[in-house]
């Protein structure tokens, strides 16, 4: 899944997508080196970050949404907590909505998906960005995770989304401290056993490798995301969520191999 952030302050991006030309130039790019989905968002999810407007978050995606609907081959992917929006980009063209609230902030977004027949992500997290980490309190991780989880499941279903049609996402660095994101990404099995869902990752260049790394800003984190990425799918992740799509994309076929080999 190829990241496509048209915000003007996305914490990944070493280039700021922010008209439409150059978003649209940007997703044909990603999907020629290699990218399954493209994942379009209008709101940074960053740490700290400020709250969008949905009208100004649409004025973000939607166009971007339509624009590329007719031109790529591969599914498109609204990454979105607003009901409005996600029927907005779903009527142009989207197909999946990735909802970092796994429908907590706006439970509407569930009834939008199921009327639209369309995929839904569901990822894992506590409060909202701004103050996130002060929920990253955990006893057991893997296991209040899972159930957090699964509890959102059931609401998906509950709003009438088959749950034939739901990934989760275990929110690597969404209320998590470093530990606990390393710590997801060595017990993703457990998920997989405990949900019996896909599962998508998305370690790239976040800040739980910064230390690892010695301090690098986000853009010149792609070998730790790679290290990251391949733990995702020795671990069983079915998607793989990442910036740097044509790096990523060799990583993820070699990786792939690996686990084949595990499980001949």
């Amino acid at each position: 899944m190829g990241v496509l952030n048209v915000t003007p302050d996305s914490f990944g991006d070493s280039v700021r997508l922010v008209d439409l030309s150059s978003a649209v130039e940007a997703a044909v790019r990603m999907e020629a080196e290699g990218a399954d989905l493209i994942d379009i968002g209008g709101e940074s999810t960053r740490p700290g970050a400020a709250p969008v407007p949905a009208d100004e978050e649409a004025q973000r995606v939607v166009p971007v949404v339509r624009a590329l609907a007719g031109r790529l081959r591969v599914p498109i992917s609204v990454d979105t907590t607003k009901a409005p929006i996600a029927r907005a980009a779903l009527a142009e063209g989207a197909a999946l909505v990735n909802d970092i609230s796994a429908l907590s902030y706006d439970p509407a977004l569930g009834r939008v998906a199921a009327e639209a027949g369309a995929g839904l992500i569901l990822m894992h997290m506590r409060g909202r960005p701004a103050a996130m980490y002060a929920e990253a309190q955990y006893g057991n991780l893997m296991e209040e995770v899972a159930r957090e989880l699964d509890e959102r499941l059931r609401a998906a279903v509950a709003a009438g989304v088959p749950r034939d049609r739901l990934i989760v996402d275990p929110g690597v660095g969404f209320a998590k401290r470093p530990a606990d994101s390393y710590g997801v990404l060595a017990r993703l099995p457990e998920l997989a056993r405990a949900l019996d869902r896909p599962i998508l990752v998305g370690p790239s260049r976040k800040s739980f490798l910064r230390d690892a790394l010695d301090g690098r800003p986000a853009v010149e984190r792609d070998w730790g995301t790679a290290a990251a990425v391949t733990a995702a799918v020795l671990g069983g992740a079915h998607v793989v969520r990442v910036h740097a799509v044509g790096a990523m994309a060799q990583v993820v076929k070699v990786a792939d191999q690996i686990r084949s080999a595990w499980t001949d």
